[in-house]
């Protein structure tokens, strides 16, 4: 029987698109300026030319371009989804092909091919890491959604082929094709990253589970005989693969020998994920795999590692809760105690190798005084699934990035959030963090899903912790969240009004102050009086009339109707910028723009007054249009970009600032001394270039920043700031981002714990004037990289 098709994606696919389509569009503006940059910069005359003109014709079909783009983005959607759901079709042998069915491939058709080709080689090597993590949400929608998939059909090159179809549109001269193809290619490559990545960010909002891989069989479509054998084929799937501990001892090394090379490269055999549910972190010896799976079993701090193999019952000195520092004992280092079996089970220098680096390492981890040493007792659990990790994928050195890494260290950030861990919060975090670890020990450890599935259950779990601490504050996350939809509905009128102001002939400056301030100006009206009264009409005319003043006067007449309705427009205006308190400075250089404009326009006579006429009831239709209702604000949600550029900061009453713990300029001393003692940690310049040992590959990514304005794009929920209020520095804890990024609360006190209220704008001052900096100078796995290599360094070559 066929599958019935997909005639509607799932309503978190089609924002995706959206998104997609919208970061064409964005990518086609760039261009255009790229283009004129790049001619300005080049030599010679031909160059030139041939840059200007595509500058001209995309700037010139640039609706056409987008138009064209959206039609074969959807088409090849449609078709991928159609393709997924033949794909089903396994019941009915293939039809064989006719020589009468068979035709040409026009040239034109090979050389869009090619040209996508090449576009897809360069835009796809910047997000491959997205897309993997796209993948599983994008099959979890369609399969859904009835429509097993197993490509993306959000992939790179669905978006090629479609960006060659729209430059296709714009010229039919081949050197114009081929200036605006590399050139969109450069601008596509810088955007896709953090669009694929928004798209993860929404589908997870949204509540989408990812899908892992697992192993299905599908019959041959082959006849006779080899339709009765099954082919491995990966499909998605929604369940877990539970695996008790013991279990996984008596496959032992089996399961990890299977196609085993000796090397440490990816298992690209099907037979290798058979018996785990999930993608290998690369492959390793079977006895070396054997003996860690034993050594998990060992809890760490109960003497396990004296040189025997002993096995106390990992599970029920696990469950001790462990809490109060005086009752735990500093956890041993358990690749260091059988460093010798370790290397005995292994083969290669290179693994000798890893295992004391991996055993140098976690010297430094386990004894690093930013983790509290409960939560050091649950990170020495994990000794032994980071050497898995380390000896089978070098990408665990490589990438700040890697699952295992990003698992262990966003463990130890949190954890060094909390000031006390005798509080209910610290006790649920430990007890959450000791249940995921649990659940790593004793399951596919070596299954880099494992990493991904636990990092996501902490994430989610430290948001929800996080929501309460801030609901136990009062009603600051709703009040603030009010002002953020307050934002969103002034910033979706102000697009509403650029965009219905856009061919009105006036100056851009005029049209400028209509959609961002006199916008402002109607809505405030309308919370007073409603849009239908007194204040909201005479706002709205006076709106009008200012579009009216800076026209040419055509006649006497004309010029004296002007001069006597002045004085009144400039009241009005005037009325208006003090109803939304609009600075001084910002009035006086608004008003040293239209003064000039107004002498021009008494000047000027060569105008018709159709023309005016015409214009004037544009402009009304457009200041009377309806304000953007609630539903339209949640709706457009997810296209806006986020609320960084407001026009006029947030008003808040005195009671309203107090309840959530505003922090406003004036509340800092800016000329204060905000020097801060640096921790020994951090690096010199440079050093993250240097592999952790030789023969180890070195950091391939630059660090997260630790101060500045970067670090304000980077702030991560739970996590530990030091921040400079009231003349002293604070810890601070986030625990609370709006959905626009527009406020952040941070908590900090341990017993008596306070809010305190930012706005973007005031966050980035903090961060430009030095005034917040992470708690950490670095992650933990990179201060005890730094700190292993300087003990490295400082041993002689026998030693």
């Amino acid at each position: 029987m066929k599958p019935n098709p997909v005639h509607r994606l799932p309503v978190a696919l089609e924002l995706a698109v959206r998104r997609l389509k919208l970061v064409a569009r964005e990518a086609s503006e760039r261009t255009v300026e790229s283009l004129g940059l790049a001619a300005l910069a080049s030599a010679g005359t031909q160059q030139r030319d041939g840059l200007l003109g595509a500058q001209f014709e995309l700037n010139r079909k640039s609706a056409m371009f987008a138009l064209t783009f959206n039609e074969a983005f959807d088409e090849r959607l449609l078709r991928e989804l159609a393709a997924g759901s033949a794909v089903q079709e396994t019941a009915e042998p293939a039809a064989p092909t006719r020589w009468d069915s068979l035709s040409l491939v026009d040239d034109s058709e090979v050389e869009a091919q090619i040209s996508a080709d090449r576009m897809v080689m360069d835009i796809a090597h910047g997000c491959e890491w997205e897309l993997r993590e796209l993948d599983g949400y994008v099959s979890a929608l369609l399969s859904d959604a009835g429509a097993p998939m197993e490509r993306n059909p959000l992939r790179p090159d669905i978006m090629a082929h479609a960006m060659i179809r729209g430059i296709a549109a714009v010229s039919e001269r081949a050197e114009i094709r081929s200036v605006l193809s590399a050139e969109i290619s450069r601008s596509l490559a810088a955007l896709l990253p953090a669009a694929y990545a928004a798209v993860v960010a929404d589908l997870r909002n949204a509540g989408v589970q990812p899908l892992g891989l697992a192993v299905r069989s599908r019959h041959s479509p082959m006849g006779g005989a080899d339709s009765r054998h099954d082919t491995a084929s990966m499909e998605s799937t929604s369940g877990d693969r539970a695996l008790s501990g013991h279990g996984r001892h008596s496959q032992g090394g089996a399961d990890d020998g299977a196609g085993a090379q000796g090397g440490h490269g990816p298992a690209t055999h099907p037979d290798a994920l058979a018996g785990h549910g999930g993608t290998p972190i690369g492959q390793v010896d079977p006895a070396l795999m054997s003996l860690m799976r034993r050594l998990t079993q060992v809890e760490p701090g109960d003497g396990g590692g004296q040189g025997g193999l002993a096995f106390p019952g990992s599970r029920a000195s696990a469950d001790a809760s462990g809490f109060g520092s005086g009752a735990i004992a500093p956890p041993p280092n358990l690749i260091r105690a059988h460093r010798d079996e370790l290397r005995q089970a292994s083969r290669g220098t290179l693994d000798h190798m890893v295992i004391d680096v991996i055993g140098f390492l976690f010297d430094q981890i386990l004894a690093d005084p930013k983790v509290p040493p409960q939560l050091a007792r649950q990170i020495a659990r994990l000794q032994l699934p980071v050497l898995r990790a380390a000896l089978g994928d070098p990408n665990f050195f490589a990438s700040r990035r890697h699952p295992v890494r990003r698992f262990v260290n966003r463990i130890a950030s949190l954890g060094a959030a909390f000031e006390d861990f005798d509080s209910e919060q610290a006790r649920g975090f430990l007890t959450k963090v000791r249940e995921l670890i649990q659940e790593v020990v004793e399951g596919d450890f070596d299954q880099i899903e494992t990493y991904e599935q636990k990092l996501a259950a902490l994430v989610a779990f430290t948001a929800e912790q996080a929501s309460r601490e801030v609901q136990a504050q009062g009603d600051a996350a709703a009040l603030l969240s009010e002002k953020e939809d307050q934002l969103r509905l002034r910033q979706l009128y102000a697009q509403q009004l650029e965009g219905d102001l856009r061919d009105v002939a006036a100056p851009a400056f005029l049209r400028d102050f209509i959609s961002q301030v006199w916008s402002q100006v109607l809505l405030r009206a309308a919370e007073q009086g409603g849009t239908g009264g007194a204040l909201a009409q005479r706002l709205r005319r006076a709106g009008s009339e200012l579009f009216l003043s800076v026209q040419p006067k055509a006649t006497p007449a004309h010029r004296k109707v002007f001069l006597a309705g002045l004085p009144k427009l400039i009241q009005e205006l005037n009325e208006g910028m003090n109803l939304i308190g609009w600075p001084e400075a910002d009035r006086r250089t608004f008003f040293g723009q239209l003064m000039p404009a107004h002498a021009e326009a008494l000047k000027s006579t060569a105008v018709r007054q159709l023309d005016v006429n015409l214009m004037a009831r544009k402009v009304e239709g457009a200041l009377e249009r309806p304000l953007p209702s609630e539903a339209e604000v949640k709706a457009a949600t997810a296209v806006l970009p986020v609320l960084t550029d407001e026009v006029v900061v947030p008003s808040f009453s005195a009671d309203e600032a107090r309840r959530v713990g505003l922090v406003e300029a004036s509340a800092v001393d800016w000329d204060g001394k905000v020097d801060i003692e640096v921790g020994t940690d951090v690096e010199p310049e440079g050093a993250d270039a240097k592999p952790a040992a030789p023969g180890l590959p070195a950091l391939g990514e630059p660090p997260d920043p630790v101060e500045g304005v970067a670090l304000v794009n980077n702030v991560q929920l739970g996590f530990a700031y030091r921040m400079h209020l009231g003349g002293e520095w604070q810890k601070v804890r986030l625990s609370h981002v709006s959905p626009g990024r527009t406020f952040f609360i941070f908590t900090h006190g341990a017993r008596h714990t306070q809010a305190v209220s930012l706005t973007q704008r005031m966050l980035v001052r903090l961060a430009e004037a030095g005034r917040l900096r992470t708690f950490e100078s670095g992650y933990l796995i990179d201060r005890a990289t730094a700190r292993a290599r300087r003990q490295l360094a400082a041993l002689s070559p026998s030693s």
